[in-house]
């Protein structure tokens, strides 16, 4: 298993952005994860999206999974788009 604990559709919220994200994208990477499970971690993932921005983490680090980095980059650049509140 894997040093990060696998979350679950019932497990506690993490405690940190980062924490979440990095769980659900090492999830979602997993061949072995489920299709209904790995949908249901897109959604978490994605709301990490704007406090890691905000903490300049894509800034430092590049994700090395290209459809990974990929389909985040697209949702940074939606995210981007978007008029601010």
């Amino acid at each position: 298993m894997s040093p990060i604990q696998l979350l679950t559709l019932k497990s506690e919220v993490s405690k940190s952005p980062l924490e979440t994200f990095v769980a659900c994208a090492h999830q979602m990477l997993d061949p072995a994860t489920p299709e209904a499970l790995r949908q249901a971690m897109e959604p978490r993932l994605l709301a990490q999206l704007p406090a890691l921005r905000a903490l300049g983490v894509f800034e430092l680090f590049e994700l090395r999974d290209p459809a990974l980095r990929t389909w985040l980059g697209d949702e940074l650049a939606e995210l981007t788009a978007m008029p601010q509140r």
